[in-house]
């Protein structure tokens, strides 16, 4: 314990009972240039934001409104002591946990105690002396009525074995009954074991018609409208200061009626901007415009009712700005003109579309992404032939919901022809202990992730939105209207929420501009959080890399900088992390394969290629797997089915019984898998069903139909390779075989 003051000196594990004039959270619990304000015990709302260091992590909040008040002493005892205590060692090493719990748990155990206060209240009981071992399995059976599951119920448990154990830590403990099954042992008081995906990677990628026109629009914004957008803001900043700044004078006045009275005498539309969802005048900007003080506008709104002529105007007032529009959509300009009201809109969505890159194409978890700072990713020296390589350095955080480790290891030796790699540096958390305990703030992160260029170019936008060594994605500068309220970077629901505006703007602005082929459908396991863009790249870098929602970014070039047993720079790294998340979704996209294929033999369906017999042989081998896999058996599970994994490529309409010898497409050594984007005619690992055929038929016929409606050279090419694929079916049907007849 590091603070004497709060302990009694025979022992320094019991706090004294906090008074009403205490902090909720001690000073020696409060990290180094943590900010959040701090609540007394007194107060009706406490905050454990300064017990949260990881930037955009939401705070968490004990309102004690929630707390009956018979209860209400005994349990703000309690609270303060698991805020401010620490475990014995004796328990440390009895349960395996650190001396003190993480935030997220000491939230989440607040919540149920409360939540079992309010039981205890209506049934009767007043005082926490008076439960006995019955209120006990009551309010478990209560907890298990729910349809909880055994994991989920264990840590349950664990919450209220906490009350008991943080009572002893008290100087008068209330004189809580210690729950049965601390004594007798959990088994008797959990629900029966059942197959379930808890602790496996249950993550639904985006849906591939979700990602492409997301990210092609993300790209957009930030390569081609980003210069747009951020002149405008600053034109907006400058209008409002300046609108702030004007006095008040008679020519301020004069010209302010002349400009309204020359748009009302015209009958035009008054300028207009819309706040907190209200349309209403463009104050600021027609301020800025005649030089008005703003309380001269104010008075002459009121004078003349302009308040009203703008709400019953039947469009809204134009408020365009003067800065110019060089960015194209689609070979043509996007804007006329920027107006003012719509500048905070786009910036906000431009912040967003560099994010969604950002997250999608690293592979970073979202809290490491929320770490970065202006700053991150420097340029780096150029290789003697101008190339440069981008890496990512970032910072990790604890997080109980995923089984990952981020124990990685990285070779110190780089080939010297190489360009030197572009570095993100930040913090990571996963994982991140000191003494035993969570450590909020994470560390820097030493091992890098891959840079592309679409990220460096999202980073370099983030970096032009906020000051130099700021949070990229910082609240204070990316939320202005909430004026610097809250500290950190915005938080995962916040990015949430903005995702969703920016699908609603995207297919908005894709009909407004003619390109109704580029809105985002929604996703049908849901909505796009942030959470989903890490399980996503790894699902198109294991089944699609050379599909269209690549978007002319190679991700099988990324596989093989990701692939551990691949890639120079990283050959000593664990299969952990990232790794492990393209393992599970290389194990499942081979198994899918592989049913795909027995089901196609099973249905009569005709088999052809070099590698038809040892495919099937490989799938009638390959295990099923329902649902996702633990990142440790995915591993296990590739490690065992080296040189018998079936990959689909459905771009070449055609299965790959992946043998590393046969491959035409030169995967590098040691491979698991192929490069789809390289694959070649001929190659002994093909194999086609009918199915295959059929699609590659119907793949020609719509090259065909495009062939029709396009120039010359460009019909030329189309036509070739609708014979090449209709090459291609023909083939196969001259030389398939049912399975039976490939094995007499």
């Amino acid at each position: 314990m590091s603070s004497p003051v709060l302990a009694l000196a025979e022992d320094p594990y019991i706090l004294r009972p906090p008074l009403p004039d205490d902090l909720v959270v001690q000073p020696y619990r409060i990290s180094p240039g943590n900010t959040h304000a701090n609540s007394r015990v007194r107060d009706d709302v406490w905050s454990l934001g300064p017990l949260t260091d990881q930037p955009g992590a939401a705070l968490a909040y004990i309102h004690w409104k929630d707390c009956p008040t018979s209860l209400r002493g005994e349990l703000v005892t309690l609270v303060w002591t698991l805020v401010n205590g620490e475990h014995r060692p004796t328990s440390v090493q009895a349960r395996g946990r650190g001396s003190r719990p993480g935030t997220v748990r000491t939230s989440l155990g607040i919540l149920m105690w409360l939540r079992w206060a309010r039981w205890l209240d209506r049934h009767g009981v007043h005082t926490l002396a008076d439960v006995d071992r019955e209120h006990w399995l009551a309010f478990a059976n209560s907890l298990r009525a729910q349809g909880v599951d055994r994991n989920t119920m264990k840590v349950y448990l664990s919450y209220l074995s906490d009350l008991w154990e943080y009572d002893q830590l008290t100087v008068r403990p209330a004189g809580i009954l210690r729950p049965p099954w601390d004594t007798e042992g959990l088994d008797d008081h959990l629900p029966e074991a059942e197959e379930s995906s808890y602790g496996e990677n249950t993550t639904e990628p985006l849906d591939p018609r979700v990602v492409g026109p997301l990210l092609v629009w993300s790209i957009r914004l930030v390569e081609d409208l980003a210069d747009d957008i951020l002149a405008a803001w600053n034109e907006r900043i400058r209008i409002t200061a300046q609108a702030r700044a004007n006095r008040s004078t008679p020519a301020g006045a004069a010209s302010l009626h002349a400009y309204l009275r020359a748009l009302l005498d015209d009958g035009a539309p008054l300028p207009t901007a819309t706040i907190r969802g209200k349309a209403g005048l463009a104050r600021f900007y027609i301020a800025e415009r005649t030089g008005a003080s703003l309380n001269q506008l104010h008075r002459a709104i009121q004078r003349d009712g302009l308040a009203r002529v703008a709400a019953e105007q039947p469009r809204p007032g134009p408020c365009p700005l003067t800065t110019p529009v060089t960015g194209l959509i689609d070979g043509r300009p996007w804007r006329t003109d920027i107006g003012f009201d719509e500048v905070e809109e786009l910036w906000r969505h431009l912040g967003t579309a560099a994010a969604t890159i950002i997250m999608y194409l690293t592979g970073m978890r979202p809290q490491e992404v929320q770490a970065l700072r202006s700053g991150c990713c420097p340029d780096p020296t150029p290789a003697s032939d101008g190339t440069t390589r981008h890496l990512i350095h970032s910072q990790v955080t604890d997080n109980t919901d995923e089984k990952e480790s981020n124990a990685e290891e990285a070779d110190e030796g780089t080939d010297e022809e190489t360009a030197e790699p572009a570095l993100i540096t930040g913090r990571h958390y996963k994982n991140v202990i000191d003494d035993g305990n969570h450590v909020s703030a994470g560390e820097i992160r030493t091992v890098p992730w891959v840079a592309i260029t679409p990220v460096v170019n999202a980073i370099r936008v983030l970096e032009r939105m906020v000051p130099p060594g700021e949070l990229l994605l910082s609240s204070t500068h990316h939320d202005p209207q909430q004026g610097g309220r809250y500290h950190g970077s915005l938080t995962r629901g916040a990015l949430a929420k903005r995702i969703r505006e920016f699908v609603a703007w995207i297919n908005q602005e894709a009909v407004t501009q003619g390109l109704t082929a580029q809105t985002v459908p929604a996703d049908p396991h849901g909505p796009i959080s942030p959470n989903r863009w890490r399980r996503t790249l790894a699902w198109h870098v294991a089944r699609r890399p050379g599909g269209p929602v690549a978007l002319a970014i190679q991700y099988g070039h990324m596989r093989a900088f990701l692939d551990a047993r691949t890639s120079a720079g990283y050959g000593a790294r664990k299969r952990r992390g990232m790794h492990g998340v393209l393992d599970v979704e290389t194990v499942l996209a081979t198994a899918d394969a592989a049913a795909n294929l027995r089901d196609a033999a099973v249905a009569g369906e005709r088999i052809s290629g070099p590698a038809a017999g040892r495919a099937l042989l490989d799938a009638a081998a390959t295990p099923r797997f329902e649902g996702a896999l633990l990142t440790a058996r995915a591993t296990r599970q590739l490690n065992k089915m080296r040189g018998h994994l079936l990959y689909d490529n459905p771009d070449g309409f055609l299965l790959c019984a992946f043998k590393p010898d046969n491959a035409l497409c030169d995967p590098d050594e040691g491979a698991i898998a192929p490069l789809p984007f390289a694959c070649q005619t001929g190659c002994g690992n093909a194999v086609r069903t009918d199915t295959h055929a059929q699609a590659a038929r119907a793949h020609a016929d719509r090259l065909e139909q495009q062939a029709a409606h396009v120039p010359g050279p460009m019909a030329k090419a189309l036509h070739a390779a609708a014979a090449k694929w209709r090459g291609v079916a023909d083939t196969h049907d001259a030389t398939a075989r049912t399975a039976p007849e490939i094995f007499v």
